[in-house]
Order: structure tokens, then sequence, then C-alpha cells
């Protein structure tokens, strides 16, 4: 698919689904807690943090020690945020981000750089805006870690939608240290973790299959992936949710 039409698909999403993405990534956990928490713990307290593609702002409790600002392109998911305090929230896009250059301290990105595009443009973006010794700290989705029973719920779930998952920057995070580098930035961390999304319900099953990027799909599929899911809920079973974490440090 074409950069404009993933854009195009992506803004379409987030105003029909605006907070999907944070009611998924909350309820899959690990020991250590959530991807929030496992992305916050790489933060630095009391910093000035920048939420890049804040969504509904849910970085906002485990970042609130430091001073707080997100930047979203969604309208929808930028009202969520208001509506629980997050602030100041700007609207405005990752390849120009409204702020002077090196005004933070941190800049904090959840499951976004996949989709952010062209991620050149937003690293050198995110350089500019760092202070020098500043952090880059991003989750990404990602193929493993996963267990020997994940294979056969996954293997199911991709043969029934036809495809796999993928997003426009899937190469490009492949070749992350050079592009950071070009960037001004330095990869210090990447490291990978698996998070399990427990289908207690019908409902988890409908929400975690509308938080997937899915452009194009038949509704025949989405369907045929709703039964299963619903199926492995009856049975309770997990989901692996496998995050890659990564921080760069401003050069």
């Amino acid at each position: 698919m074409a950069a404009a039409d993933w854009s195009n698909y992506v803004a379409r999403f987030h105003a029909d689904r605006a907070g999907v993405t944070e009611w998924v990534l909350h309820r899959a956990r690990t020991g250590g807690g959530d991807a929030y928490d496992w992305l916050a713990a790489a933060t630095t307290e009391g910093r000035v943090v920048l939420d890049l593609a804040c969504g509904s702002a849910p970085l906002l409790p485990v970042l609130a020690a430091g001073r707080y600002v997100g930047v979203d392109v969604s309208a929808a998911e930028l009202a969520l945020a208001r509506r629980r305090g997050a602030g100041p929230l700007v609207r405005g896009s990752a390849t120009a981000l409204p702020l002077a250059d090196g005004s933070v301290e941190v800049v904090a990105c959840s499951m976004a750089l996949q989709i952010l595009t062209p991620l050149p443009t937003v690293l050198a973006e995110v350089a500019r805006v760092l202070t020098p010794g500043g952090l880059l700290v991003a989750t990404v989705p990602d193929r493993g870690p996963l267990r020997a029973g994940d294979v056969p719920i996954l293997a199911a779930l991709l043969a029934t939608l036809g495809r796999g998952l993928g997003y426009p920057n899937d190469r490009l995070l492949r070749r992350l240290p050079d592009l950071l580098a070009a960037a001004g930035l330095r990869l210090v961390i990447d490291e990978r973790r698996r998070f399990a999304y427990r289908l207690a319900a019908a409902a988890d099953a409908e929400v975690f299959l509308a938080s997937l990027y899915l452009p194009g799909l038949s509704t025949r599929r989405y369907r045929a992936a709703r039964v299963l899911l619903r199926t492995a809920a009856r049975a309770r079973l997990s989901l692996p949710v496998p995050v890659r974490r990564l921080v760069a440090v401003r050069t």
C-alpha cells in the first residue's frame, strides 16, 4: 500500500476506533506490568517529555513525574486525551513537530514508529527537538519472542486473515541503527518482550481484532477471524503481543 493510502487508512482507523490501542495494550500484561510501564521505565524522571503520536495519552499516568506535551494528528484521540486531563496537547504531524529546537529531554513514542512516514524525516524531527543527551524511547510491534503454545493460535489467525500483519516501516526498522545515526541519534538499547493478552470474554476478542491494522481486508475474512477469536475466548486462551523497545540518545 502506498504511503498516502496508509496515511488515509490510519486517519480513518483512529477517527472510528479512538482509544482501542490503549485498551488492548493495557490488558496485554507480563510480570512487570504492561507495555506502557515498560516504555516509561526507560525514561528519566523529572524531565520535559514529548509524547509523540500520543493517541489517547495512555502514557500520561506513567510519565506524570515530568512535564508532559502530547502531539498527535488525530482529533478523536486527542479528545480522549483531553478528557483524561492530559496537556498541553497539540494537533500536529510527526514530520513537522510544533516545538522549538532542543526543547524537550525525552521523546516517548508508543507503538507508532512503524506507521509514521517518512521515517527518516520523523527521526530527524525527533533529534531536532531533543536536547543534547536527550532520549528517544519507543516501542514498536515485533514478531517475537513467542512461546511454543503461541504458534497454533497465531498460525490459525493469520491463515484466517489470509495475510500477515505488516506496516509501512517494517523494512526500515530492520536497519534502524543506521537511520538513527543519520538523524544524529545513537541506539543504546534494543530489546524485546512478550506480553499476553488474555481472551476472557467475547468482547476481548472483538476489541483485539478491532485494534489490528488490516487495510483492504474483506468482510468475509474479518468475520471469520472474529469467529476464530471468539472460540479462543471460550477456551480462555491468551494471544501473544510481542513488543520491541528502543532507546536512543541524541549525540
